[in-house]
């Protein structure tokens, strides 16, 4: 493949001193996106790309097998209220999810689409970023945003005849909302406006407040959040009887939060007497008042790996952690994920006949070594009852229950060769089923999946998934796709792909490692990934590399890296500190620059997962991995696409373009050898986009990796 020179880039010889120590920056000036030099230098990039694309094979094999898994659609888990249903669902051929509503059996009220972001926007650049319907089923607040910058505006919609009664509200982003009974107020969370707050800091600042529907926002009272941390996040919730109100805290994304409550029944909703239930204790609680008159608490505190404990507000001790009792423990061996409460008519309690009848219970979601299990447990006592069938070794998202109590719950849930879709159980019955599948029918390639282990540098036992073909062994190398995260506790778990069955399919391998820094052993597995012990993530991101290769998966000329946010920064890592591993990378949407990530972006409000570079320790930790502070010339380094987003409000592209730059200048291969490559994308962001924006990044992010590796794709079919 022919390709050009590598656009011009200016080398500033800027050195700055930093805690004593010379640190340079040389395309700091490719920060600013619109100034005349970096959208000359964009433009650049962008004919550069497209002269690639023009010659890479496999794209349109990879996008129309992409557009046929995409088209089985998904189906979400509902919300109830009372005999009416909510519920998101993606059809064959859409852009996005629509947001449905249907009665319950029996009333004649069938399917009546909500919000339809194509409908709102037909370029599809409008998403859902989240909904709540009130206590009864009748207002509907929902959170549109568009070109992906994730900055929600907030309505509320009457359910009966789709219009908008209130709203739009602005700087709702992440919002929860708490609706009281009566659908006449609800709480939610929202940014102090842009000249109340100093200059930079226009993304944080928020503030919980109550609002009356119809009314100015400007009138809102506010609750809670002056003289906080700014970067703090808000969790908001009312009981079903509107008598609870429960707040929690987080300084951006630290792994602990406060948590209080409020009896309204004894306080105005204006002025909620707040009382702490957790403050300044180095984990997360997440209380939840039950029908019986307790409070269910799930929390990583005093267990890693999560359990679930009581407290009664007759105990004289309540809120406070001294009233807590533990109802289930904690598992050693996986963390819980989820819980609800089944207490409704047709099981046993006061009034029940029947010896056999079944007590109310509680439904216990756990991930064993990243698979997910679901246990029934006696509500009053947490003993083990039974656990619920799962379709294979998958992953419940979610469970949900009826909010006025009742017998059922409904389990979301996901495998590598299942979309999305719900289960059932009824715990009158003592059984379950397949609630609602996804709509659309394709044909699955045939896979299998394998949990292997391996050690890392330190000999910390890692996990990994190898996916591969029906026939496929260790011992027969092959292309192969090796993708992490390892950060803030998010966990790799199953789930349906696209991107890995097209793969997969076309004769490759795809590898899922567990690292450290992940919440998939629970919340000493991510601290173990964490600020002074990030460095644990790459390590374990390497060996997973070496593992592979070793045991004949594929060779170091056939390997690519793969990743995305903090996923990049670990790419990023692996192409500078082991770039003899790989022979591609894919690094989309990455944090690069971890000496001024704080500046931009929501880069403060991760703050307790890196550090910070203020302060000298911290700033040790950072300058030590850096990606674009540790590129050398003279090394030959994998090929590599940064993929990037204009839209991006989380992550700045701006770390991408100054670590292509950095690469550029430094590599010795000639580019259409090991090109280093800028797919940079306009009104979209870091979160959701439309189906056809995703089958097009995914198809082109697949070929490149292919024509790095040597995967021979097939044209397309006919």
């Amino acid at each position: 493949m022919s390709m050009p020179p590598y656009p011009d880039a200016i080398r500033l010889e800027l050195t700055e001193s930093i805690h004593g120590r010379q640190v340079s920056d040389p395309y700091r000036w490719l920060e600013d996106a619109d100034s005349s030099e970096a959208r000359s230098w964009l433009t650049a990039q962008d004919e550069l790309y497209a002269r690639y694309l023009a010659g890479l094979p496999g794209r349109e094999t990879f996008a129309a097998r992409l557009t046929e898994l995409l088209a089985a659609g998904e189906a979400g888990l509902p919300a109830w209220r009372g005999d009416r249903q909510f519920f998101t669902r993606r059809d064959p051929g859409q852009e996005h999810a629509v947001l449905y509503t249907a009665g319950g059996s029996g009333n004649g009220d069938g399917e009546r689409a909500l919000v339809d972001p194509v409908a709102i926007d037909p370029a599809g650049l409008t998403t859902l970023d989240a909904w709540h319907p009130d206590k009864d089923g009748r207002l509907l607040a929902y959170q549109l945003s568009q070109g992906g910058s994730e900055e929600s505006m907030l309505r509320v919609m009457d359910v009966a005849t789709g219009r908008d009664v209130d709203g739009p509200i602005d700087r709702c982003r992440y919002s929860d909302v708490a609706w009281l009974p009566g659908g006449q107020a609800f709480y939610y969370s929202r940014r102090l406006p842009p000249q109340a707050v100093p200059a930079g800091e226009e993304q944080f600042h928020r503030r919980v407040y109550l609002h009356r529907v119809g009314t100015p926002p400007d009138a809102d009272v506010e609750i809670l959040g002056d003289g906080m941390d700014k970067t703090n996040y808000y969790g908001l919730s009312v009981s079903h009887d509107g008598r609870w109100l429960v707040i929690t805290a987080s300084a951006g994304t630290a792994p602990r939060n406060d948590a209080w409550v409020a009896d309204l029944s004894a306080s105005a909703p204006e002025a909620p007497n707040l009382q702490v239930m957790q403050q300044d204790v180095d984990a997360r609680s997440w209380p939840r008042p039950g029908r019986d008159g307790r409070f269910c608490v799930l929390t990583d505190r005093g267990a890693p790996r999560g359990r679930i404990m009581v407290t009664e507000p007759a105990d004289p001790a309540f809120p406070e952690f001294a009233s807590w009792q533990e109802l289930i423990p904690e598992d050693p061996g996986a963390v819980l994920t989820d819980f609800a409460i089944l207490d409704g008519a047709g099981l046993g309690g006061a009034g029940t006949a029947g010896a056999d009848a079944l007590e109310p219970a509680l439904l216990i979601a756990r991930a064993r070594h990243a698979i997910s299990e679901v246990s029934v447990h006696d509500l009053a006592f947490g003993e083990l009852l039974r656990h619920i069938t799962l379709p294979g070794p998958g992953t419940v998202s979610g469970l949900s229950e009826r909010p006025e109590g009742g017998h059922e719950a409904w389990i979301g849930y996901t495998d590598y060769t299942t979309p999305a879709m719900v289960l059932h159980y009824d715990a009158a019955a003592d059984a379950e089923s397949e609630w609602q599948r996804a709509p659309g029918t394709v044909d699955l390639p045939a896979i299998q999946a394998r949990q292997i282990s391996y050690a890392s540098a330190d000999g910390t036992t890692v996990r990994m998934v190898v996916i591969s073909g029906h026939e496929p062994v260790p011992g027969r190398a092959r292309p192969a796709i090796l993708y992490g995260y390892g950060g803030f506790g998010v966990s790799l778990t199953p789930a349906f792909s696209a991107g890995i069955l097209a793969w997969v399919e076309a004769g490759g391998s795809y590898a899922v490692a567990g690292l450290r820094g992940g919440g998939e052993e629970g919340e000493d597995w991510h601290r173990a990934g964490m600020r002074d012990r990030k460095q644990n993530v790459f390590d374990d991101f390497h060996a997973a590399a070496e593992k592979l290769i070793a045991d004949g998966w594929t060779t170091s000329s056939q390997l690519a890296v793969w990743g995305g946010s903090n996923g990049g920064l670990l790419v990023g890592a692996s192409v500078t500190q082991r770039p003899d591993l790989s022979a591609a990378a894919v690094c989309s949407a990455p944090l690069l620059d971890m000496v001024r990530y704080e500046r931009f972006g929501l880069g403060e409000s991760w703050n307790d997962e890196y550090g910070t570079a203020a302060d000298p320790e911290e700033f040790d930790w950072l300058i030590g991995y850096s990606p674009y502070h540790h590129v050398r010339s003279g090394v030959r380094y994998p090929a590599v696409l940064f993929t990037v987003f204009d839209g991006d409000t989380r992550v700045d592209p701006l770390h991408a373009r100054k670590m292509c730059a950095a690469l550029q200048h430094a590599t010795l291969a000639p580019a259409a050898q090991r090109p280093i490559l800028l797919r940079n994308e306009a009104e979209v962001g870091h979160g959701a986009r439309s189906v056809s924006r995703s089958i097009a990044l995914l198809a082109e992010s697949l070929a490149f990796a292919a024509a790095q590796t040597g995967l021979q794709v097939a044209p397309a079919r006919a």
